[in-house]
């Protein structure tokens, strides 16, 4: 089963920010999105993130996405308990070596890509 609210459509706008871009393209990030394609956030939310990501050059090695379904107890899907995912959208950035570095989770004032472009330039900046 694939995500394919991930998938930017036609009418989504990839005009993004020059700093949100180089952000999501820096430090070989690994992207794990959990979604469903049922949940109105992740309808309204992944199709951008998607068209940010595709912007910024990240391949598609560098993108995992975990569709999730609602169960009797919860969210129900590949790496939910492992994660600790309770809302989606989730989107989890890791280092190569598998360190998670930024995390979304369901919505923000901004854009998922604004949002971890956000904390990733903190993460620089401490560094």
């Amino acid at each position: 089963m694939t995500l394919e609210t991930l998938q930017p459509g036609p009418d989504v706008d990839v005009d993004i920010d020059e700093t949100v871009r180089d952000a999501l393209a820096a430090g070989d990030y690994r992207f794990k999105v959990w979604g469903g394609d049922w949940c109105g956030d992740c309808q309204r939310q992944l199709p951008a993130f998607g068209a940010a990501l595709a912007a910024a050059g990240v391949p598609d090695d560098r993108i995992e996405s975990y569709p999730v379904t609602k169960g009797p107890d919860g969210k129900e899907g590949p790496r939910v308990e492992a994660y600790g995912i309770e809302r989606i959208p989730t989107v989890v950035v890791e280092t190569p070596d598998g360190e998670e570095v930024a995390r979304f989770v369901e919505e923000a004032e901004v854009s998922i890509a604004e949002a971890l472009a956000r904390q990733l330039a903190d993460l620089d900046a401490t560094a």
